[in-house]
């Protein structure tokens, strides 16, 4: 019979594992790793289109989540011994997380796409606005909003409730990003990240199973859900997570507004999605929105950041 591994040893090999992906992640700059998380999250969007005519959206959140969580607590092996502020602050963004990703799918599923990412953007856009102290920090948050509403541009009329929910969709996201960068500065590794999503999973899943069924389980829904996971969760909340130990939140808030043009651009490679004119002007202005932003950052975003190494 093979022998476990002593507790030390796991012990170990999880710290090793955990230097080796903070190392990885701190090589790469914190624009990029927002970049990357949002390409993340489109492309695994784009393979949900696939997954929720079998499971609806509560399915395909139920399982993004709940295998997310079983990957990264595999990976990062929380505990619950946390201080009460630490535990508090994953349990709001695993909620924010588990609202937003079911009132977004929802509302996918109502009005189209563009318009469905245009009012969640309102979020990160609230915290580029009221957040800023600068002129020029206004003009790319407007820059922002106004690809977002080129990007939506649609002669199709729009429901009303898809509407609200992709609203409500937004002002979780806006949460999230405070509440993350809080949740980043107090936890140094991926345990915080790994105790929000398991909360998130846990809070879906009953819903999930009460839509979708026996369906969840088919192997054939498992297998992709698995990839969704793993793109649209695990990967981009760890980059994104890891980008907010080091951005002011209201620059992180419109660096994710490269948002609708990357879903754009994999709407039009995997899905055979065209875009129009102003829609594609939208695109070009969004990207120069975030180059904005990061290129002139004010005076508080070093403050900021020192403020976080502090703790």
């Amino acid at each position: 019979m093979r022998r476990r591994a002593p507790i030390s040893q796991l012990t170990t090999r999880r710290v090793r594992t955990a230097a080796a992906i903070g190392r990885g992640l701190g090589a790469v700059p914190a624009p990029g790793l927002v970049v990357g998380g949002v390409l993340g999250l489109q492309c695994g969007a784009a393979l949900a289109t696939r997954l929720s005519p079998a499971v609806g959206p509560a399915g395909v959140v139920a399982l993004r989540l709940s295998l997310a969580a079983v990957i990264l607590t595999v990976l990062w092996r929380p505990g619950l011994r946390g201080d009460r502020t630490t535990l508090g602050l994953a349990a709001a963004a695993g909620t924010l997380l588990a609202v937003h990703h079911l009132s977004y799918y929802e509302a996918v599923d109502r009005v189209p796409l563009g318009a469905a990412t245009t009012m969640e953007f309102l979020g990160p856009f609230a915290l580029a606005l009221f957040g800023s102290r600068r002129g020029a920090d206004l003009l790319w948050a407007c820059l922002a909003a106004t690809s977002v509403v080129l990007l939506g541009h649609s002669g199709i009329p729009l429901d009303a409730p898809g509407l609200g929910l992709a609203l409500l969709a937004g002002c979780c996201w806006g949460g999230y990003i405070l509440v993350g960068a809080r949740l980043a500065a107090r936890v140094p590794d991926g345990r915080g990240l790994a105790l929000a999503v398991t909360w998130g999973a846990l809070l879906s899943l009953p819903y999930g199973i009460a839509r979708a069924g026996a369906r969840l389980l088919d192997p054939g829904t498992l297998a992709p859900a698995l990839v969704i996971a793993v793109l649209s969760s695990v990967l981009p909340y760890t980059c994104h997570l890891e980008a907010l130990r080091r951005l002011p939140p209201r620059v992180f808030g419109v660096l994710t507004s490269l948002e609708p043009a990357v879903g754009a651009l994999v709407g039009l490679l995997l899905l055979g999605q065209h875009l129009a004119a102003p829609q594609w002007a939208g695109v070009l202005a969004v990207a120069l929105a975030s180059v904005g932003a990061t290129r002139t950052p004010g005076p508080g975003a070093k403050a900021v950041v020192e403020e976080r190494s502090e703790t």
